[in-house]
């Protein structure tokens, strides 16, 4: 008789007895009487490893839990999801709008204007109540001060195409006259400044503008490329948002050095430098400088409208000293290595960090544990807890029974164990709907996945309302495309996938698959064959992995599986493209901003658009909602988005997933008040469910308080 079959027949006390001693798991009472530090310090577990402890280099939920600790952004959300001071004590928004004048235009009441006469027309517009529309009054009364910009002649160099090199690209010097300027600087972000001033400059002075003739080029580069240069290096109208930060003073990294400007600068120097390879490239690119205005103030321009601007200073910043030019030329040397082709991908520093959040960075051991201690020194004061451990734990099992026996402090439930662990009443539990999703993805530069009909059928061949059922036990919803399903830019509209597997059959015909005479797809003599991958670890995955093979499978496509260990998964397969079709999940947060995840620009390796998806109208629409300040045109153009992307399918979208957290009753939130009082409340999650916003105030007590056992 084998063990299992034993099992069976043993008592479930007996059971849970002889799991604890498999996975040798001591109970808390046993860990605090041998360990007294084990009330504080807060140990979880994660099913897979940190890739690169770098804010600007990582891509993955496991390294960005840990960043979250050791590093701090300049400003983050409050419980109420507005923008709050972290590193920035405070912040101004604004805009400096430029246009050229345009010389050959006539401007109503004047005729052709220069610029002092167009300046003094808008100086008047603003002083005088005219008979103009609501909307241009509003941006006039915008408009803090206006100066010229005098004409300027200079000259710049720019790859083309040109006639006389028979269609092959080439460098040519343009010589550039440029006309006078307008500068109007605004005292917030205006989108609709220059519609506006049409109806007080004319409807057509900024569309017919004619930048090409302050051009000199060669006389093989026909006229079409010359437009199309005149737009590019004399943009009629130009919108230039302005962020000013305030830092806040004396605020230290751990090794104790000061934090300043300089830091945030270098920060966004790293994520652009290409050498790093960074996946943040996408959100900084609208920057057009970062400019240090004083050590504890940095002004930052960027090129052109781009409404998720200030989110994106939540990125952790890096100290300077530690990972500039000289500083990773002397850690070159130390290795042997090139100092000239050495990056801050290649540090030492990924393994070991220095920030400036609430906890410091000690010790990483790969695929065991990372272990932080708290900052003495933070600058809102040290954490509660003395500790923070983060256990690599891949399997589920064991994680469930340390929970129990205390050697961790909190465990995601699986969906099978949420009616159960939800009303123990030993627990706290928090849960809410995932602000993501989880997906089939398919990689579009190879064949068949360069098909939509074969992604569709795909798709339609997998039964994701059983998925759900079994798998998740009800704990999940399906969804239709790239968007939080919570949020007013998801199109409710779309329609899920049909589980149709004859429809699917009938879509891969029509793409020439049909089956041989063993059951097999097969298109000219080659067999419908690919691997779909996944990481190990995660139980939800494995089962939607054996799923989706054996939907395939039943309509005649040969489908191979695997699992692999996180990092080598993330690192060698997804980042460098190398894979046929991905099971994968999205967190995402609240701006729509699909630019990383989506853009054509973002399908090089270590890039997040990894599927390689391509789609002009898609591209367009990403550049709009990044550019836009309404929210009603915004949720338009994600609709349209949304449809896009489903038509298409370049994921399948399965489902986004019902979470359910428990924390053992005696972790609460400590405060002290003004008095020095000390006092303790629940812990209570945000609007978007996240209920370790207030982790730095969280304590263990040695027992739970009165009002804990009231829930």
């Amino acid at each position: 008789m084998t063990v299992r079959r034993v099992l069976i027949f043993l008592p479930a006390v007996l059971i849970l007895f002889l799991l604890q001693s498999y996975f040798w798991v001591p109970t808390y009472e046993q860990q605090t009487r041998g360990n007294p530090r084990r009330l504080h310090e807060y140990i979880t577990a994660s099913i897979g490893d940190a890739s690169i402890l770098n804010p600007v280099l990582s891509a993955d939920s496991a390294s960005s839990q840990i960043e979250g600790l050791v590093f701090e952004g300049l400003i983050d959300r409050d419980e109420e999801l507005r923008f709050r001071g972290r590193l920035a004590k405070s912040w101004e928004i604004y805009e400096e709008a430029y246009f050229y004048v345009n010389e050959d235009a006539l401007v109503p009441g004047l005729g052709k204007a220069d610029a002092a006469q167009v300046v003094e027309l808008i100086k008047g517009a603003k002083k005088t109540k005219g008979p103009w529309s609501r909307a241009l009054e509003a941006s006039l009364d915008l408009i803090r001060d206006i100066s010229i910009i005098p004409p300027k002649e200079f000259r710049v160099l720019k790859k083309v195409r040109t006639l006389g090199g028979k269609g092959r690209e080439g460098q040519v010097e343009i010589h550039v006259r440029a006309p006078p300027r307008i500068r109007l600087t605004l005292g917030k972000v205006d989108q609709d400044l220059f519609r506006n001033l049409s109806c007080l400059l004319g409807d057509r002075y900024f569309s017919s503008f004619r930048a090409w003739k302050y051009l000199s080029a060669p006389p093989d580069l026909d006229g079409e490329r010359l437009k199309a240069l005149g737009r590019e290096i004399l943009p009629a109208t130009t919108h230039n948002p302005v962020v000013v930060f305030h830092l806040r003073p004396h605020v230290k990294f751990h090794d104790g050095h000061i934090f300043d400007a300089g830091d945030v600068k270098f920060t966004f120097d790293a994520i652009m430098d290409p050498k790093n390879l960074s996946p943040r490239v996408a959100d900084y690119e609208p920057v057009k400088a970062v400019e240090v205005v004083d050590p504890l103030t940095v002004r930052i321009v960027y090129k052109r409208l781009y409404s998720p601007a200030l989110g994106t200073w939540a990125m952790g910043i890096l100290p300077e000293h530690l990972l500039n030019r000289e500083a990773l030329e002397a850690e070159a040397r130390r290795l042997g290595k090139d100092p000239k082709n050495f990056s801050i991908r290649q540090s030492a520093f990924n393994r070991h960090p220095v920030g400036c959040g609430p906890f410091v960075f000690r010790r990483w051991k790969s695929d065991q544990f990372i272990r932080l201690d708290r900052f003495e020194d933070y600058w809102e004061g040290p954490a509660n807890y003395e500790r923070y451990v983060f256990r690599i734990i891949p399997d589920l099992l064991t994680q469930e029974m340390e929970f129990y026996a205390g050697t961790i402090d909190s465990y995601a439930v699986q969906p099978h164990q949420v009616k159960r662990l939800s009303k123990d009443r030993r627990f706290q539990s928090f849960s809410g709907t995932s602000f993501g999703y989880t997906y089939i993805g398919y990689n579009m530069r190879r064949k068949p996945f360069d098909d939509p009909r074969v992604r569709r059928a795909l798709g339609m061949a997998i039964d994701v309302d059983k998925i759900i059922t079994y798998v998740l036990h009800g704990q999940g919803e399906r969804i239709t495309g790239p968007f939080v399903k919570q949020t007013d830019y998801y199109n409710h509209d779309i329609k899920p996938l049909p589980y149709d597997p004859e429809g699917a059959l009938k879509l891969l015909e029509e793409a020439g698959w049909r089956r041989n005479r063993e059951g097999w797809l097969e298109k000219d003599g080659k067999r419908l064959q690919f691997t779909l991958i996944t990481n190990s670890g995660n139980d939800l995955r494995k089962a939607v992995l054996a799923i989706a093979q054996d939907a395939w499978k039943q309509i005649g496509i040969d489908v191979r599986t695997d699992l692999l260990e996180w990092s080598v998964f993330i690192q060698e397969r997804v980042d460098k493209g190398d894979f046929d079709a991905v099971i994968l999940g999205w967190a995402m947060g609240i701006e729509p901003d699909l630019y990383q995840i989506w853009h054509s620009s973002q399908t090089h390796p270590h890039q997040l658009n990894f599927v390689g998806f391509k789609n002009r109208e898609a591209d367009e629409l990403i550049v709009k909602i990044r550019q836009e300040y309404d929210h009603e045109k915004q949720v338009q153009y994600c609709h349209r988005l949304h449809e896009i992307i489903s038509r298409e399918q370049p994921y399948t979208f399965l489902y986004v997933s019902k979470w359910t957290a428990v924390l053992d009753k005696r972790i609460v939130i400590r405060e002290v008040d003004e008095k020095g009082n000390i006092h303790y409340r629940k812990i209570t999650p945000t609007k978007t469910g996240d209920y370790t916003f207030y982790f730095n105030r969280w304590i263990k007590l040695p027992e739970a308080p009165a009002f804990m056992a009231e829930g």
